[in-house]
């Protein structure tokens, strides 16, 4: 597995070895080891599957302080356009974003740490996405950030986004106070 480094400090994007022939193909999509070797001590307890349909955006989440989330992301079927916000505040990304295709031809994943608001809009028909995280999700901890923050700068690559009511209604970066961020 090839771990490869973004404009992002820890932000990872992964390329797994892929064995194929006439049959298919086989990889391993995680291996602890693998990890180690990087220097990143993570213990994944919960892993999560999304279906979408094209156009749609989900995100920006994230879970506050000591709920935060490490996130491992690959997709099975279909293509994303995953997103990363830098939440760290004593990061000297802050406020940037890396934005990475994710896709059941490429198979790269997108490792990303705990202290980013993370996202996705769907560049098929349909996507399947599957994700592992470090901590539990507790509703009570969760926070987003609007999609189209116009601070952010994020293009999504969707011409008629499918949003929900609730990250519709997610406050703009600029108004987070210090409390909810990393």
């Amino acid at each position: 597995m090839k771990f490869i480094s973004t404009d992002i400090r820890d932000l990872l994007i992964l390329e797994p070895t892929v064995f194929g022939d006439e049959r298919g193909y086989f990889l391993e999509t995680y291996r602890r080891e693998y990890f180690e070797d990087q220097g990143i001590d993570v213990e994944f307890i919960q892993d999560n599957t999304s279906l979408s349909q094209k156009g749609t955006i989900r995100g920006l989440h994230y879970q506050k302080r000591k709920h935060a989330q490490a996130k491992l992301m690959r997709v099975s079927r279909g293509a994303i356009l995953d997103i990363a916000v830098d939440i760290r505040q004593e990061s000297d990304t802050f406020g940037r974003h890396v934005a990475v295709e994710l896709s059941e031809e490429n198979h790269r994943q997108l490792y990303i740490p705990e202290g980013f608001a993370h996202g996705f809009a769907v560049l098929t028909t349909e996507a399947v996405i599957h994700y592992k995280c470090n901590r539990y999700y507790y509703p009570e901890a969760e926070h987003g950030i609007r999609w189209d923050d116009p601070d952010l700068k994020i293009d999504w690559r969707v011409s008629d986004p499918i949003v929900s009511d609730k990250d519709l209604n997610q406050p703009y970066f600029c108004d987070l106070n210090s409390g909810d961020l990393f």
